[in-house]
């Protein structure tokens, strides 16, 4: 089975076209997911880095918590939470004041919800809207992550910031079979929200669009989800739609060499604002689930290099066994397929990248009466040219996994570095 694929003119005019010229009559739809709900104003909104006063609403279970500030920020490296809230932005004003301010006021809004906090001030004042949407109002933080990062075009001549976009920082290259969707394209910014509770994933981007109104809309949003603590108490490594685990390759998070190596930026490669920040891919993945339901185990368990059942490599037995990529079966033939999908990602095994994945479900396609259903796909990375790129264009080309999926989404973001308390996300760029 073969896909049909777009001409690369037209993939490429798809990546090149400025997301702030897209057609704002979208915000009435899917892309004003709680613009409107701040009509009115945000009046007496929390000031940057101003703290909440003696009537805030308290925090919640603190054992709950993951902390905002730091040398890098959390949602990279941090255990992936159960559910995800993705956002891209475009930004309309043209000053870059109101983007500094942009900033400051979300970063005191997200040191304030992932302590499960209320944002602004919590009062009884009925003749303005609420400073808080209110969805969370007595939820834990449940592990909360706010991500933070700008897109290729943040970097042209609105802001005089041109001169600071960092080299990796560009749209991808057309990859062969790619069929990307305007609609799950670029944008100026993108924001990243992980938790355990979904309501709690939501209210976080819900504020965050509320903040921006007459600065930034939103131009797309994924929602996401995997296994549940409660229904995996062991954290075995989660699996996708297809039914297989996804992640085994991962580096270890917990060790230091290894994610300076893979994730985060160093000194050394500049520029000097991205240093402890990494670049973040995106990339929607439509899954067909119907034609991959109707195929043999042993066809999905050859396309994917893998067993379904333990997750180790094709001749092992357990899932972290070394790949074993030189064994062969008597018929001479590789026990790992050529065109499988792990050995592909995997390559000569010398560049790795940090994959944060989480599964969607955006209910039936109305045109083919199919499930509208993937993997959406994130990825960090010190270099998205060196780990990405070669890595996704080897995938392309032969991955036999290509005959169940289809890409329909792509962006890129620089992921700016931890913040330190009293200081405000994008401090190092602006």
């Amino acid at each position: 089975m073969t896909h049909n694929q777009e001409s690369g003119n037209d993939q490429d005019s798809v990546l090149r076209k400025p997301v702030s010229r897209r057609d704002l009559l979208r915000m009435a739809g899917v892309g004003g997911l709680g613009l409107m709900l701040g009509a009115g104003g945000m009046g007496g909104f929390l000031q940057a880095g101003r703290s909440l006063n003696a009537n805030s609403s308290p925090a919640r279970n603190t054992g709950d918590q993951v902390p905002f500030y730091g040398l890098q920020q959390s949602g990279i490296i941090t255990p992936p939470q159960d559910f995800l809230c993705f956002a891209a932005f475009a930004i309309r004003s043209k000053k870059l004041a109101d983007v500094r301010a942009l900033f400051q006021k979300w970063t005191a809004a997200a040191a304030e919800m992932t302590q499960g906090r209320m944002i602004g001030e919590w009062n009884e004042q009925h003749n303005s809207p609420p400073s808080d949407t209110g969805e969370a109002e007595g939820l834990s933080p449940s592990k909360v992550t706010i991500t933070f990062g700008v897109g290729p075009s943040f970097f042209d001549d609105r802001f005089g910031l041109s001169g600071k976009r960092p080299a990796e920082l560009r749209d991808l290259p057309a990859f062969n079979g790619d069929q990307l969707s305007e609609d799950w394209c670029g944008g100026d910014i993108g924001i990243q929200v992980c938790a355990n509770d979904m309501q709690v994933a939501f209210h976080a981007i819900r504020n965050l669009a509320r903040i921006a109104r007459g600065i930034a809309v939103l131009i797309w949003t994924q929602e996401g989800f995997q296994r549940t603590a409660g229904a995996d108490p062991t954290a075995q490594t989660p699996r996708n739609l297809l039914g297989f685990k996804d992640g085994t390759g991962n580096p270890d998070v917990t060790d230091k060499k290894a994610m300076a190596k893979t994730v985060w930026v160093q000194q050394i490669e500049g520029p000097a604002w991205m240093e402890n920040g990494s670049y973040m891919v995106t990339r929607r993945i439509r899954m067909r689930l119907e034609v991959w339901d109707r195929t043999q185990l042993s066809e999905q368990e050859a396309t994917f290099g893998r067993y379904r059942s333990s997750g180790a490599p094709l001749g092992a037995s357990k899932e972290f066994d070394p790949l074993g990529l030189d064994r062969v079966r008597e018929d001479g033939e590789p026990v790992i397929p050529v065109n499988s999908h792990v050995r592909l990602a995997h390559g000569d095994g010398s560049v790795q990248i940090l994959r944060r994945s989480y599964s969607y479900s955006s209910g039936i396609d109305r045109r083919t009466g199919q499930m509208d259903s993937g993997l959406f796909f994130v990825s960090y990375q010190r270099s998205i040219a060196k780990q990405f790129i070669p890595m996704q264009q080897r995938l392309s080309q032969s991955d036999k996994l290509n005959e169940y999926i289809v890409h329909v989404g792509s962006a890129v973001f620089a992921c700016f570095p931890g913040v330190r308390e009293g200081g405000y996300i994008g401090e190092t760029l602006f």
